[in-house]
């Protein structure tokens, strides 16, 4: 899975930026939690982890007060996220369920595991062996774009290549193409400067209000 530059990307949902954040979890703690103020954005609100600390990419014009609200939300989404992907057990456990669900319980990787020397690929196969890495930049990032990652690479344990039957299979995976948009929002934002490279986007919400869509084009993430 290369990851390669797409030209468009969006990863909105309808969500205010004024208020205070509204959640009933406990807020984690702020502490190396850093803040950065980008001129070039101006509708979303980015978190992920980089080097053990908390990254919040703001818009520079936010007020103080709006930055506190924004940071305390984020901090509680980023660890709800984490905690969603601790409780679904480790990645092999994720895989049979997939290979139950996709492939009939057909794909049966003898490992698959998290690794850090894959910086342009989001996942790789080597069928001969059936092994399956994914990349760590994919920590944090939603369930469902995981998800599809491992999907690709179960669906490599079949066909090593990336043809039409290939293809057929990776397309039971209803959120694919979403799945897709998402990835190539985070290297195009990467390409762009928005985010650093290996420093993945698992949450960006809008700052005010825009459509629910993950869209890209021109091209594939995988």
């Amino acid at each position: 899975m290369s990851g390669g530059p797409l030209r468009v990307w969006f990863v909105t949902r309808r969500q205010p930026l004024s208020g205070p954040a509204a959640t009933d979890q406990a807020v984690p703690t702020r502490a190396d939690v850093e803040v950065r103020r980008s001129a070039r954005r101006r509708r979303t609100v980015t978190a992920f982890r980089e080097n053990g600390k908390t990254i919040v990419v703001i818009p520079a014009s936010l007020s103080a007060k709006e930055e506190s609200d924004w940071v305390e939300r984020m901090l509680v989404r980023i660890r709800a996220q984490e905690s969603r992907l601790t409780a679904q057990g480790d990645l092999a456990e994720r895989a049979v369920v997939l290979s139950q669900r996709y492939f009939g319980g057909r794909a049966r990787p003898s490992s698959v595991r998290w690794v850090t020397n894959q910086n342009s690929r989001w996942g790789s196969c080597t069928p001969s062996e059936g092994t399956i890495r994914l990349s760590h930049r994919l920590k944090g990032m939603p369930e469902w774009v995981i998800d599809s990652v491992l999907v690709h690479e179960l669906a490599h344990l079949f066909e090593s290549g990336h043809g039409p039957r290939f293809q057929a299979l990776v397309s039971a995976y209803p959120q694919m193409d979403r799945a897709q948009g998402f990835l190539a929002g985070v290297v195009h934002a990467q390409a762009h400067g928005v985010l650093p490279v290996g420093g993945p986007a698992p949450d960006a919400v809008p700052t005010h209000g825009a459509s629910n869509s993950v869209c890209g084009e021109d091209g594939t993430l995988f």
